[in-house]
């Protein structure tokens, strides 16, 4: 018996220290996997001003906002107690709320809330005024490009009034409304943020409403829309142009200017998978867009605690150049000469917007700007 207790506690012993051994080597060269991801990832520094990080968590939530707004509503309508109210807000939402196509929601004082300034500074992202335009007038301003995923500077010159962006200060006077898809205003509560920035729906309906509503009304539109977020990539300008003349028809109904924007840096906020026209990712990407209005670019950008690998979009300068308008002549049915004419004074202007900037604000451009479908 005591020889077969001191062999159990011999290989007991021999256990242990093989363990220990193993263990030893294995916190003194980490796993091969791991250390290749840890290399690879360039983490943010543990001593960050406070200000950059309060710059950052606004525009995290803001990259999120709208899935938080879907989760909030679905844990809502967990609770039994709330289910009346919920099917009323729903109620109004689809079938009597109208402030999307009117813009009536604005609301300046959220506008102008301190989160937005961060917002603006994080990139950072700032206006350039070229003239001073009169609010005896409606405007529709063309903003471009349209970026990878929503034009981030067209949110902050036109949609908030930072220190930097303040559209208001730089044009007295003058009631500004970005545009997107009607899509967006069915989304529960995060519908409600969006139109106390003042943004409205960007269907012919909201932009016939807005800009009748008097002098001083201005649309936005990203005029590229889906089609061009596919080809936006770091040092590129392919603008999605030729064919979109629906905005410029807009326009002339109404007798409002056009007014050109080129946002230097929009396209150098994400990277994007590549996805040229005839493959595999290019004809699924058209496809969803044909079924669904709007499509998914494969982008890609930093987290909040990396700099290299996440969902947000990098820090680099954005600057959204407001050109010189283009006075149009009121005329309820214009004819196509007339429409592809404006069109044609309206890209002159946006090229010389390009021209006269891009060796200031646009350096490390792989190509010139370029014109397409």
């Amino acid at each position: 018996m005591d020889k077969g207790h001191d062999l159990t506690a011999f290989s007991r012993t021999i256990s242990a220290s093989s363990l220990r051994g193993r263990l030893t080597k294995l916190t003194g060269a980490p796993l091969r996997p791991v250390a290749a991801l840890h290399a690879s990832i360039d983490f943010v520094p543990t001593k960050i001003p406070r200000k950059r990080r309060l710059q950052t968590m606004v525009v995290a939530v803001w990259s999120v906002l709208l899935v938080m707004s879907c989760f909030v509503f679905l844990m809502l309508c967990s609770i039994p107690a709330l289910w009346p109210f919920l099917v009323m807000y729903l109620i109004w939402i689809f079938w009597i709320d109208k402030s999307p196509a009117y813009g009536n929601r604005l609301a300046p004082w959220f506008r102008s809330l301190k989160i937005w300034q961060y917002f603006a500074e994080y990139y950072p992202a700032s206006l350039l005024k070229e003239c001073d335009l009169p609010a005896d007038r409606p405007y529709v301003f063309g903003y471009h490009p349209h970026g990878s995923i929503i034009g981030m500077g067209a949110l902050a010159t036109f949609a908030t009034e930072g220190e930097s962006t303040g559209f208001s200060k730089a044009f007295p006077g003058i009631k500004p409304h970005l545009l997107t898809l009607t899509n967006n205003f069915h989304i529960p509560l995060y519908r409600e943020v969006i139109m106390s920035l003042g943004i409205s729906s960007v269907s012919r309906e909201s932009c016939s409403n807005i800009l009748s509503s008097g002098p001083g009304q201005a649309i936005t539109i990203v005029v590229g829309g889906a089609a061009e977020s596919l080809s936006a990539r770091p040092g590129t300008a392919d603008l999605t142009l030729k064919r979109r003349l629906g905005f410029i028809k807009v326009a002339i109904q109404h007798g409002a200017d056009l007014v050109p924007v080129f946002s230097f840096g929009e396209n150098d906020i994400y990277n994007q998978m590549p996805n040229e026209k005839g493959t595999t990712i290019y004809v699924l990407q058209k496809k969803f867009q044909s079924m669904f209005g709007f499509t998914l670019p494969l982008f890609h950008g930093r987290g909040m605690l990396n700099y290299n690998l996440g969902l947000m979009p990098y820090r680099r300068r954005i600057v959204s150049v407001i050109g010189r308008p283009i006075h149009v002549q009121r005329c309820e049915k214009p004819s196509l000469e007339e429409i592809e004419r404006v069109q044609r004074l309206y890209i002159e202007e946006l090229t010389r917007i390009w021209n006269t900037y891009k060796d200031e604000f646009a350096k490390t451009r792989l190509r010139e700007l370029s014109i397409v479908d």
